[in-house]
């Protein structure tokens, strides 16, 4: 193989998962973090996030010298960037802007580094054209190195786009098994980045074009985004017409051509809730259903938020010896996803933070896979303490302890349906 040391820049969710693998086949990892603590974590053969069996791949990776973590890149035969693309606060209309700041950061950053033969590889979701706006930086930065934009397949430097296609929570099996999509900018630059992923991925390689392979991520977020969306509208719709929402999706499922998704609190994560606004930023015209579907989706929470105004309300009616400020609300989850620690775009976090907001009694909450977490006025409590204490119970994540023990109360809003 003709990569004997890969850089990747970005050690969260997806970057650190992808060096523990690659080390694993023994090769040498050197990982690149602008977090001190995600750095001297990892260096101690531990981890900073949540994820199973990832502790014990990264514990041996350190451990037997594979992979070592760094704030500053190194001289490597192949670089990952997979490090966040957030959004601009909004300029026009309701459609935020792509933030590529990061990404041209990372870029700048490896650039004094390069050197005829590397190849670079940008893992992160983004909107389509910015691997070839990254490889624009590249070549700005090292205007003595050519790019395949300059002049294709004899290029210095091979680019590509390969996005990440992993469920959190599975994302070390799905990192071997699932297939993965190979935007090359060019046919070599597809080619090498086959011969490095082949390392360790299982699943087919299936090339294609850079836009191409960003498109696909983006297509295959922004449609399930749109699934949520009739499951999320349908919960509303049926909440108006006092239907059960769960047993007529259980109902509707039974046709063997119907598979309607289960409704939430909203949806979240860093793909989903994410991914179409790519789509809708660069053709707002065009994408008028995924735009929809992400206005209902973000709708979601808000409708969760009166929902418990008005059970609040209720609650007091029923109890009128009680004042609000005697009243204790209990949030189930905070995480975007069940049994995982992943706070980003959740909108079970966001409905905990707007009623902590709203409420003046008490608001607690129940995350069991969170010991800790720095923000005022947070109340992290167990399970058992919250079902004792609590007076409404907002079921916002189905973890899996949450299955085992239900409250008795009758105040309760359940967005998952399990405690139906």
């Amino acid at each position: 193989m003709s990569f004997k040391t890969i850089s990747v820049v970005g050690l969260g969710y997806i970057g650190l998962p992808t060096a523990a693998m690659f080390a694993s086949r023994k090769i040498k990892v050197i990982g690149v973090d602008i977090n001190q603590h995600a750095v001297d974590t990892i260096n101690r053969g531990e981890i900073h996030i949540v994820e199973p069996e990832l502790d014990m791949l990264v514990h041996a990776a350190v451990t037997e010298g594979y992979l070592k973590a760094t704030t500053i890149p190194e001289e490597a035969d192949a670089f990952l960037i997979a490090v966040p693309t957030p959004f601009k606060p909004c300029a026009t209309d309701d459609i935020p802007e792509p933030n590529l700041a990061y990404i041209e950061s990372a870029a700048i950053a490896i650039a004094p580094i390069l050197k005829k033969g590397d190849l670079v590889i940008l893992e992160s979701t983004s909107p389509v054209g910015a691997t070839e706006q990254m490889a624009e930086w590249l070549a700005e930065a090292r205007s003595d190195l050519s790019f395949p934009q300059q002049v294709g397949e004899v290029a210095d430097v091979n680019v590509a786009h390969c996005p990440e296609r992993v469920l959190p929570g599975h994302v070390v099996r799905e990192l071997v098994e699932n297939d993965r999509v190979i935007g090359g900018m060019t046919a070599k630059c597809s080619e090498r980045a086959i011969e490095l992923y082949k390392t360790f991925v299982e699943g087919d390689c299936v090339t294609t074009n850079a836009r191409t392979a960003e498109m696909a991520k983006l297509t295959e977020n922004s449609c399930r985004d749109v699934q949520i969306a009739f499951a999320n509208e349908l919960s509303i719709i049926c909440d108006k017409l006092d239907i059960d929402v769960w047993e007529l999706i259980s109902l509707a499922n039974r046709h063997p051509r119907i598979n309607i998704l289960q409704p939430g609190p909203g949806v979240g994560g860093h793909c989903i809730a994410v991914d179409p606004w790519f789509i809708i930023s660069k053709t707002p015209e065009q994408a008028q259903l995924i735009h929809t579907a992400r206005k209902v989706n973000d709708y979601k929470p808000e409708w969760v938020i009166n929902k418990v105004k008005v059970a609040i309300s209720d609650f007091l009616q029923a109890n009128p010896h009680k004042t609000v400020k005697e009243v204790t609300v209990a949030c189930y989850g905070l995480a975007f996803k069940p049994n995982i620690d992943d706070l980003r775009e959740s909108p079970a976090f966001n409905i905990y933070n707007e009623i902590v907001e709203f409420h003046s009694g008490g608001v607690i909450a129940v995350e069991p896979n969170i010991e800790f977490l720095q923000k005022e006025n947070l109340q992290l409590v167990t399970l058992d303490n919250a079902l004792i204490t609590a007076d409404l119970h907002v079921l916002l994540v189905d973890h899996k302890e949450f299955y085992i023990k239900k409250p008795s109360s009758n105040f309760v809003i359940d967005c998952k349906g399990i405690w139906l």
